[in-house]
């Protein structure tokens, strides 16, 4: 593929959460898993053309990651706490797995939150913004917080039950 193409260049964009989270499950700091997120997306342009069309772009995303991981490892490894390299090895394989159910959980996270009526969108989307609070919450919609917690906890569990569902389903068949 060439690194110069729109396609390749939305797969290194739409990639980038699940890689970072990738690459965190790795390192113990958050800014080193920043700093090889960066290395990475360098040697995957640099790469683009050892990419082959139609595999998981994930996947090999998140190896260069590791090889890069394994590149910082040895730059790094004067710090006290460093992984064995069996179990970084360990951690690497079960990560490349989870990484890419991420995109199917967020996915179906999407389409149920589409699904939920009006009213309880409105107000799991007003949870999660920055600073919000139950209790400014519930005061402003004249609520005690009990029954703004109770609100949320019954939405909650009929998003979990959506994405299960939507999971299974997939996974079928």
């Amino acid at each position: 593929m060439k690194r110069d193409s729109e396609t390749f260049l939305s797969l290194i964009t739409s990639s980038q959460a699940s890689l970072y989270a990738y690459i965190l499950s790795l390192v113990p700091h958050a800014q080193q898993a920043e700093d090889i997120l960066q290395e990475t997306n360098l040697v995957l342009w640099r790469k683009a053309a050892d990419y082959t069309a139609g595999t998981s772009f994930l996947a090999w995303a998140c190896k260069v990651a590791y090889f890069n991981v394994l590149g910082h490892r040895r730059r790094f490894c004067r710090e006290k706490l460093v992984f064995s390299d069996e179990l970084l090895d360990y951690l690497a394989e079960r990560q490349a797995e989870r990484v890419e159910d991420l995109e199917s959980r967020r996915d179906a996270l999407r389409k149920c939150l589409e699904k939920l009526p009006d009213r309880q969108r409105s107000i799991i989307e007003s949870r999660y913004e920055p600073g919000a609070s139950v209790r400014r919450m519930a005061e402003e919609a004249g609520m005690t917080e009990g029954a703004l917690s109770q609100s949320l906890s019954r939405i909650r569990g009929a998003i979990l039950n959506c994405i299960q569902s939507r999971l299974s389903t997939e996974g079928q068949p």
